[in-house]
């Protein structure tokens, strides 16, 4: 007769039910692990505001495009103006007016807002907006087209279209604006400014160098005087 103890199978956990998504409280659902869907109408049940379906066609993002034409419903921007102007800009409203324009921007790159309107979404003073567009449009990020309306130039951000829903009178519209019809019509303007018919951000580069070196040169000054303060100490 074997010595040896008897070997027993290791009992397995019993497995924690999964629980259920909270109807009331969709921001606690990302935290809870999801079982599979067996029976949708159960589902829809549980759920009757949302819309749920198995074979719904699924449609192109519209950034991609699609076969009817219609892509480009999309801003394109240009990485190296969002790293420019983060390390120019020492202020945030100018940033902010920025982001806002591109945000607003319809095919074209036109924004419709007033000035107002702009200060009452940021929650900031009429008379700061003002200053820092005119801070904005000195560098020929955008300009002022007539009251309300602002045309943000191409180079840095630009709305190639848009999808404009219908209503009960008018049926929906594509608009498309392509991007060097803009910039030929905004270089053959000869009342805008040099900087706004032919963008550089050569002036941002130098102002950021100069900055840096304006910076080195007075942490350089901070450091020879701790130095002397030092010894001037060990002298006495």
């Amino acid at each position: 007769m074997s010595s040896e103890p008897e070997r027993t199978s290791p009992r397995r956990p019993k497995a924690v039910p999964r629980p259920e998504l909270p109807v009331d409280d969709p921001l606690s659902a990302f935290a809870q692990p999801l079982a599979p869907v067996k029976d949708l109408d159960e589902v829809a049940r549980r759920y009757p505001g949302r819309k749920l379906s198995l074979d719904r066609k699924r449609e192109p993002l519209e950034f991609y495009g699609s076969d009817d034409s219609r892509g480009g419903g999309f801003s394109m921007d240009s990485l190296e103006f969002f790293f420019l102007i983060s390390q120019y800009y020492r202020e945030a409203l100018p940033l902010r007016i920025i982001l806002l324009l591109i945000a607003c921007q319809r095919a074209g790159g036109r924004v419709h807002l007033t000035q107002d309107e702009m200060a009452t979404v940021l929650d900031v003073a009429r008379t700061k907006v003002n200053d820092a567009l005119r801070e904005i449009m000195s560098h020929g990020v955008c300009f002022r087209v007539k009251r309300g309306i602002y045309q943000l130039n191409p180079p840095y951000s630009y709305r190639l279209g848009e999808y404009i829903p219908g209503t009960e009178t008018t049926g929906a519209e594509y608009r498309r604006v392509d991007q060097h019809e803009t910039i030929a019509g905004i270089r053959a303007d000869l009342t805008l400014p040099e900087l706004v018919r032919y963008p550089s951000l050569d002036h941002m580069r130098q102002a950021i160098e100069e900055l840096r070196q304006e910076r080195a040169r007075k942490r350089a000054q901070r450091r020879n005087e701790r130095a002397q303060q030092l010894e001037e100490g060990t002298d006495q």
